[in-house]
């Protein structure tokens, strides 16, 4: 039997659709503690028992959510990981951060709620938690900073954790960011990814870690 997200996902035009396109975004923006189900419900233009028909509760909506970004970001590095395998590691470098932006970029949402999952003080325990070490491990494999999944080293993940970070903070602060820097967000793009490749790729490169 198809799970409720894999409805959605098979009907985008369906109510179950709307509502978990709806939460997403809301949840994206405020975090579960600060989304409501009355927030989800105003934002589709449906009342709460619909929205509860649907989906169940805020928990059951926030878990979906969750998944979906789980298998998204795993299909993502997966790709990243096969068109760099073999490159040099400034190669490996340039295509992950170019390419790893350009899908953060268009999905601003999941920048959003990695970043309220890891920062928030009322954490909600969730699934993603579980995956965030098989991410680090996907990240050190295609960067080159190690052979396989089963030997990453402290640094290596320390430096993962590092570009992640800077990734994910230049994109949920954008609006922040791009008055300061007063340009198109199409220049701010460009800068972000010339940014991150003329600081991470020289230091990587000067200081690889040993395998």
């Amino acid at each position: 039997m198809s799970s409720t997200l894999e409805k959605a996902r098979q009907n985008p035009d369906s109510m179950k659709a709307k509502i978990f396109l709806a939460a997403k975004k809301l949840f994206g923006e405020y975090g579960f503690h600060g989304t409501t189900t009355r927030m989800i419900a105003q934002e589709v233009g449906i009342d709460i028992s619909t929205m509860h028909y649907h989906w169940g509760d805020k928990r059951d909506l926030y878990e979906a959510v969750i998944l979906d970004l789980n298998e998204r970001i795993q299909y993502k590095l997966n790709e990243v990981e096969k068109n760099v395998k073999g490159e040099s590691l400034d190669i490996r470098l340039e295509v992950s951060i170019e390419e790893m932006c350009e899908y953060l970029f268009s999905n601003p949402c999941i920048s959003n709620l990695i970043l309220f999952r890891s920062f928030t003080k009322t954490r909600e325990d969730s699934s993603i938690d579980k995956k965030v070490p098989e991410y680090i491990s996907n990240i050190a494999v295609a960067m080159g900073l190690a052979i396989d999944k089963q030997n990453i080293t402290v640094e290596a993940k320390a430096r993962v954790l590092a570009v992640v970070n800077a990734i994910l903070n230049f994109i949920s602060g954008e609006n922040f960011f791009r008055e300061m820097l007063d340009i198109t967000h199409e220049e701010y793009v460009r800068v972000v990814k010339d940014t991150l490749k003329f600081i991470l790729i020289p230091a990587f490169s000067k200081d690889k870690i040993k395998n």
